[in-house]
């Protein structure tokens, strides 16, 4: 069974995702600079699929299998690992 993102919603420092399970789970946005530096109306233009969410107009990708890994951004070769 896959978990999969039903909705997104952001505050100042954090992305929350609430997944079809009935998890919520919150990240850091300094976990995917894209989103920190991005204006709020860009972030709220996302797209959601069986796998993660999309933003087109920021290039960038999450998986909810990275989010619940503890995975940020990882096109720097940077893993975020809370554990």
């Amino acid at each position: 069974m896959t978990t999969s993102a039903n909705a997104v919603r952001f505050d100042d420092d954090s992305m929350w995702v609430h997944l079809d399970d009935g998890r919520v789970i919150a990240v850091p946005l300094a976990w995917f600079p894209r989103l920190l530096n991005a204006r709020p109306e860009q972030r709220a233009q996302f797209e959601l699929s069986p796998r993660g969410i999309h933003w087109e107009t920021l290039d960038e990708d999450i998986s909810v299998d990275g989010l619940l890994a503890g995975h940020g951004d990882l096109t720097h070769g940077r893993v975020v690992n809370p554990a």
